[in-house]
């Protein structure tokens, strides 16, 4: 499929939702990848994918499945990342795991590319790098630039998630409740358990004794690991909205220095992977619907906020496509980084 010295990649999941948006991925950006495999469940075996103008066969995911692959993207969710992404860097395979698995583990590297993709320079090779959070994502690439110029004190962050975040059977039962109210039917939920069209709700992760959810927890969590840094105080409140798959962002800051509206604008504008959407006199703002399918994150409703001392607060609003810049697409950039740097297919250990 490309140059001979390109790594073998395998995606775990290569039929779920993100699984296709990094096939898709590979495919536009003409990533280098001497051959592609997929892998999936007994129940997905069998049926083939297009990539390049080619079918792709899937596999069955197994234990002797990683023979032969110098780079695997798990995006299956994180039990099956727990049961095989150790039993394939055993077999000298680097992973590039999607699912909230090993976020958190001591010595496994937790990536934005554009914002520590430094920390993987001297990394050695063989292991597992984690994705963050499809939410920590879209509000880092956001906020890094502001809190590396002047410094984040404190972040509150809103999210109104799109069904993306919980796969593709959840975006398929948003668009059945659409059809079923249009006939006057009952709405199906069989994978959120209560209806999703003209709804809001709280995020469907496990709530804490302390009244947080696990997605809250994750994005407060996921940005001290990332910026090397637990000074910050982030607080966040995570929602589900009848979006497809598009997240969006409320994020409200307090800097350790003063910083204008105006020096806010002029550092976003030179920031890598980000677009302005900032329109007052038309109202055009990011929207979910503009950013699907979408590379960068936008921004806008960049204001001052007029409630905090001495020029220290700012208003954001943000959009991010979740499979895209909020799991595939960051993956891949991961899997683009390492590659270029030769640091796959190293030898297992004996």
């Amino acid at each position: 499929m490309n140059r001979p010295d390109a790594p073998t990649i395998a995606i775990v999941g290569g039929t779920g939702a993100v699984g296709r948006e990094a096939l898709a991925l590979l495919a536009s950006r003409e990533t280098p990848c001497r051959d592609l495999r997929l892998l999936a469940s007994a129940r997905s075996a069998g049926s083939k994918i297009e990539f390049r103008g080619e079918p792709l066969l899937v596999e069955e995911l197994t234990e002797s499945s990683f023979r032969g692959i110098d780079l695997a993207i798990f995006s299956a969710g994180g039990t099956i990342s727990r049961r095989f992404a150790p039993l394939a860097v055993e077999a000298g395979v680097t992973v590039i795991d999607n699912s909230s698995a090993f976020r958190m583990e001591t010595g496994v590297p937790l990536i934005v590319p554009e914002i520590n993709g430094d920390v993987l320079t001297d990394w050695p090779g063989r292991g597992i790098i984690a994705n963050p959070n499809c939410s920590t994502i879209i509000a880092l690439m956001a906020v890094t630039p502001l809190h590396r110029r002047v410094g984040i004190e404190r972040m509150v962050v809103s999210t109104y998630q799109s069904a993306s975040g919980a796969g593709a059977a959840a975006m398929a039962e948003l668009e059945q409740q659409a059809r079923e109210f249009v006939e006057g039917k009952p709405f199906t939920t069989n994978i959120i358990d209560r209806p999703y069209l003209f709804n809001v709700f709280s995020h469907n992760s496990p709530v804490g004794e302390d009244g947080s959810n696990e997605e809250e927890r994750k994005l407060v969590r996921e940005t001290h690991k990332i910026w090397n840094d637990d000074s910050p105080r982030i607080t966040a409140t995570c929602v589900r909205v009848p979006v497809l798959r598009a997240h969006c962002e409320s994020i409200n800051l307090t800097f350790r220095e003063k910083l204008t509206e105006t020096e806010a604008r002029a550092i976003l504008a030179e920031a890598p992977g980000l677009r302005i959407v900032d329109d007052r006199a038309n109202n055009r703002f990011p929207e979910p619907i503009h950013a699907t399918g979408v590379d960068e994150i936008l921004i806008g409703r960049i204001r001052a906020d007029s409630s905090q001392p001495e020029g220290r607060g700012l208003n954001l609003f943000v959009a991010g496509d979740q499979l895209r810049k909020g799991a595939a697409l960051n993956a891949i950039q991961i899997a683009e980084f390492i590659a270029s740097r030769g640091l796959t297919a190293q030898p297992a250990a004996s």
